[in-house]
């Protein structure tokens, strides 16, 4: 299950041109196969939404949650994607620390026309814990 928490351009295919995802479940304490309390990618995302009200790039760059993005070891999960750009996915995240340098990051990829985001410019919260860098298909 997914939700889009800002609305964004879209393509002619009436797709996001940019998506900052999300995973909800991660850092999750369970108990009996239920979660307890809010997981820790709950809590990144509504830091993530709170910031993002006055991002420059809310509207441009929407901020989706997914329901699992099976890094669970390496929790928490957030992902940039864009068409014909690189797709980012980025691990071991902060809860409490790494909400700002997630959307400057996003900042940079979505400045970027191919989203290439060299190890050097990335804030220090994500210069760690990259999971996949995915090439584009187009």
């Amino acid at each position: 299950m997914t939700t889009t928490v800002n609305i964004s351009p879209t393509s002619p295919l009436g797709v996001a041109e940019h998506t900052l995802f999300v995973c909800k479940t991660c850092a999750s304490t369970w108990q009996d196969g239920k979660r307890l309390g809010e997981s820790g990618g709950q809590k990144l995302l509504h830091q993530l939404q709170q910031l993002a009200q006055d991002w420059d790039l809310r509207d441009q760059f929407p901020i989706q949650e997914v329901e699992c993005m099976s890094a669970c070891n390496r929790s928490c999960v957030v992902a940039f994607s864009a068409k014909g750009k690189l797709t980012y996915l980025f691990g071991d995240l902060a809860v409490d620390t790494s909400a700002s340098a997630v959307l400057e990051c996003a900042s940079q990829y979505y400045a970027k026309a191919d989203g290439l985001l060299p190890w050097s410019e990335r804030p220090e919260a994500l210069k760690k814990g990259i999971l996949a860098k995915i090439p584009s298909l187009s």
